[in-house]
């Protein structure tokens, strides 16, 4: 029971599917763009969220420079703030509460 290819009958089913196709292509464009979006976002959700590796935390660290200040700066400060009262209040008050501004 060998069934032959008849080519009229393949023409004709290709006929209907790119007849399918072109009722729907507007459909399906959408239907491709938000699934890539959506993709592309869970992508961007997922690799956000990872936790960087060991290497790159002690490549990052030895890399860090660790701020200094000048011993000059800090004794100008400090005789700054010994001299006058309302730098007193004001580093008392940073001090207290270092987020306010």
């Amino acid at each position: 029971m060998s069934k032959s290819i008849d080519t009229a009958s393949l023409k004709k089913q290709l006929q209907g599917v790119t007849d399918l196709i072109h009722r729907y292509k507007s459909l399906l464009f959408f239907l491709v763009i938000t699934s890539l979006y959506g993709y592309i976002i869970w992508r961007i959700n997922a690799l956000s969220t990872a936790p960087p590796s060991q290497a790159d935390v002690s490549s990052t660290e030895s890399t860090a420079k660790q701020p200094r200040i000048q011993q000059s700066t800090i004794t100008r400060l400090q005789n700054l703030q010994d001299n006058s009262v309302r730098v007193q209040s004001i580093f008392n008050d940073a001090r207290n509460n270092p987020f306010q501004e």
